[in-house]
C-alpha cells in the first residue's frame, strides 16, 4: 500500500519530533510492506518567517492533496507581539476550518511502567482507558464578533461563543459512534446551568442518545468534570464536549499520564485527509537540544496508521513498540525522577524501532 503523507514540522521542538516519527513510519513501511512518501510544507511561525503568512495556500494545497497530515507543533514567543492574522496560532486555527477538521481525538491512558511516576496516585490512574472527543472548528475559537472595542470610553473586548444544531449533531454522533466500540458510554461535558449553547448542546445530545439505545448518555458540568477527571478518571469512557471545554479539559487530562509528551491526537472530517499531532506545543525553551519526548508524535503515527490507513495491525506494532521501550527503562529528561538517567530524542526512537517487527509487536 502506498500513501501520501504531508508534514508540517513547525516551530521548537516540532521539527525534532516529526523527524523522528517518520523514522517510525518508514520502519512500518519496511516490516509490513506499505510505501510511505513525504511532502514537507510550512505551517506557524516558520510559515510567518519565510511568507509572511501562518497557512500559505501552497502548505493548504499540499495537505488537500494528501493522505494523511503529520503536524509538530506551532508557537513561540518570537511571534508573541506579531498581529493577530500573523500569529502562529492562526495557522492552525485555519487549516482546521479548510479542512473541515471538526473533531478531535485525544486518547488518555498510562503506560504501565509509568504508573508509579504520574503525579495522581496509583490505585487512581491504574487501567484508565478514556477518549476525550473535543469539537475543533466551532465555539468560542471562531465566533464573530471577536475583538477589541469601546464601551462608553472604556477598553472592552469581546469573543463569542456560537454553535449550530449542524455542528453540534455531528460531533455528538461521531462520539456515540466511538462508544459503540468501546465502553458503550457517553458522557456530554457543558455549562447547562448557564450558557444558552450549552442547553441546545445537552437538548442534541439526549435526541441523538435515542439513535444509540445500547450506549448510555449522562451529562456533566464543566467545572465538575475538571474534578472527576482527577478524582475518578476511571469513570469516563468517551468524553465529548465543545472547543474551549476540550482544550482545557483535554490537557489537564494529559498529565494524568504523567507528561505532555506521551499523548497523540487526530483531527478528523467527514472525508480528506486528517491531522495527527502530538498535544503538547512547540517547547522552544528546548528545542534544538536533543531533550524532546519524541512518543507523543510517534503515538500519533500509530493513530494516523489506525485512522486514517485502517493498519490496525501496524497501529498495534507501534503501540506496543512504545510500550516495550518505556518497559525497558528508557526515558526522556521530562520522565526522569530522582537519579534516572535520561536519553536523547533519536534514542528514545532508537529504543522504539528496535522493537518493530519482533515477535513481540506481530
Amino acid at each position: 500500500m502506498k500513501k501520501q503523507i504531508t508534514l508540517l514540522p513547525g516551530d521548537g521542538i516540532g521539527p525534532e519530533v516529526v523527524t523522528e516519527a517518520v523514522r517510525v513510519l518508514d520502519k512500518v513501511g519496511n516490516v509490513f510492506g506499505h510505501e510511505f512518501t513525504y511532502q514537507t510544507a510550512a505551517i506557524g511561525g516558520t510559515a510567518v518567517d519565510q511568507f509572511e503568512d501562518p497557512l500559505p495556500q501552497q502548505t493548504l494545497q499540499s495537505c488537500r492533496e494528501s493522505d494523511a497530515i503529520l503536524l509538530g507543533a506551532v508557537g513561540g514567543p518570537k511571534w508573541d507581539s506579531y498581529p493577530a492574522h500573523l500569529r502562529p496560532e492562526k495557522g492552525l486555527l485555519r487549516i482546521r476550518k479548510e479542512l473541515e477538521l471538526f473533531s478531535n481525538l485525544r486518547p488518555v491512558s498510562i503506560y504501565n511502567s509509568l504508573i508509579s511516576e504520574s503525579t495522581i496516585k496509583e490505585d487512581v490512574v491504574r487501567g484508565i482507558d478514556l477518549l476525550i472527543v473535543r469539537e475543533l472548528t466551532g465555539g468560542l475559537y471562531f465566533g464573530e464578533p471577536s475583538e477589541r472595542l469601546d464601551v462608553n470610553g472604556e477598553e472592552a473586548a469581546v469573543d463569542t461563543l456560537s454553535y449550530k444544531r449542524s455542528e453540534i449533531e455531528r460531533i455528538i454522533r461521531m462520539a456515540f459512534e466511538l462508544a459503540e466500540l468501546r465502553g458503550k458510554k457517553v458522557m456530554s461535558v457543558d455549562k447547562a446551568n448557564v450558557l444558552e449553547s450549552s442547553r441546545l448542546w445537552r437538548q442534541i445530545a439526549n435526541e441523538i442518545a435515542e439513535d444509540f439505545p445500547e450506549v448510555t448518555l449522562e451529562h456533566m458540568l464543566v467545572d465538575n468534570a475538571a474534578m472527576q477527571l482527577i478524582r475518578n478518571p476511571r469513570q469516563f469512557d468517551v468524553l465529548v464536549t465543545e472547543n474551549l471545554f476540550g482544550d482545557i479539559l483535554s490537557d489537564e487530562a494529559s498529565m494524568i499520564s504523567g507528561s505532555l509528551g506521551l499523548l497523540p491526537s487526530a483531527s478528523l472530517s467527514a472525508e480528506g485527509p486528517g491531522i495527527y499531532e502530538p498535544i503538547h506545543g512547540s517547547a522552544p525553551d528546548i528545542a534544538g537540544k536533543g531533550l524532546a519526548n519524541p512518543l507523543a508524535t510517534i503515538a500519533s503515527v500509530a493513530m494516523m496508521l489506525k485512522y486514517a490507513f485502517k493498519m490496525e495491525k501496524e497501529a498495534e506494532a507501534v503501540m506496543s513498540a512504545i510500550n516495550a521501550a518505556l518497559d525497558s527503562g528508557v526515558r526522556t529528561a521530562d520522565l526522569v525522577y530522582g537519579n534516572q538517567g535520561s536519553v536523547t530524542t533519536s534514542e528514545m526512537t532508537d529504543a522504539v524501532l528496535a522493537y518493530i517487527g519482533t515477535e513481540q509487536t506481530n
